[in-house]
């Protein structure tokens, strides 16, 4: 298929169109140029689309990256023959940095804070990845051709000063999410029962916000309540957040079906 037959494809509006249209050029211009390329940081739902997209145009071409393995925000790297990856993310070529941000004492801020303040100088999304809490403030991670602005211009996150320095990836300190462990049973793991048992909600309920376009599975929208649920996968539905089938156990006296699940909370 072409450019143009893939998006068509794959695109599901005008804006994801765009999206994935980006990501097609960056991985041409790496292809035709021999020289690494690499889109904006993605969110997890944007991550997924784009794969699909490559695993149809490009098989094989692409890694996601965002500063350190369990990263939310990723973004697509296009590496030439010539080029390993590791030696990529060690060098001057990869364009993800990572900040140190160090706020007063009692500041408490929070990701909000922090993206806000970012935002407001007038940096889109896509430049900036995640941003891990600390007690000292946050550690951000930003496309590197954003790093002049900020230590130029970066003096606040809410209404505290910050001080920054530039930090190497290997100094990253992340702290996994706190999680809320679930054993359930259902008759099946249809996608309705699954998720209302990761969230604590009665099964209609659940029924209703997947009709409603408000839940995904590994990332990508469901709408069919009677979608078969396995073990690993992840659900993410708006306004009630994350839970991870983490294990399809044996059957119970009654017959039904024992789940243990991950809530991230």
């Amino acid at each position: 298929m072409n450019k143009r037959e893939l998006l068509d494809k794959f695109a599901r509006d005008g804006e994801q169109r765009l999206l994935l249209a980006r990501v097609l050029d960056q991985q041409a211009r790496a292809e035709q140029r021999g020289l690494p390329t690499h889109t904006g940081f993605l969110s997890p739902a944007e991550q997924a689309q784009s794969a699909d997209l490559l695993m149809a145009a490009a098989p094989g071409q692409g890694i996601l990256f965002g500063g350190y393995s369990e990263a939310e925000r990723k973004l697509w790297a296009f590496l030439p023959d010539w080029l390993e990856e590791e030696t990529w993310q060690m060098g001057e070529d990869c364009p993800v940095r990572a900040l140190q941000v160090k706020t007063p004492s009692g500041a408490q801020l929070t990701h909000r804070d922090y993206l806000g303040s970012l935002m407001g100088l007038g940096l889109t999304r896509e430049k900036i990845g995640d941003i891990l809490l600390s007690e000292e403030g946050a550690q951000v991670l930003v496309l590197g051709e954003t790093l002049p602005i900020l230590l130029s211009q970066w003096e606040k996150a809410g209404r505290y000063p910050v001080r920054l320095e530039e930090i190497p990836l290997s100094a990253l300190t992340p702290t996994p999410g706190q999680i809320k462990e679930i054993r359930a049973t259902v008759a099946s793991p249809r996608l309705d029962a699954v998720l209302a048992a990761g969230f604590s909600i009665p099964r209609s309920r659940a029924a209703e916000l997947i009709r409603a376009g408000r839940v995904m599975v590994n990332h990508r929208p469901q709408e069919k309540g009677d979608k078969l649920v396995e073990e690993g996968d992840t659900l993410t539905c708006r306004g009630l957040g994350k839970c991870v089938l983490t294990a399809v156990g044996g059957t119970s006296k009654r017959g039904r079906i024992i789940l243990t699940l991950a809530r991230y909370i």
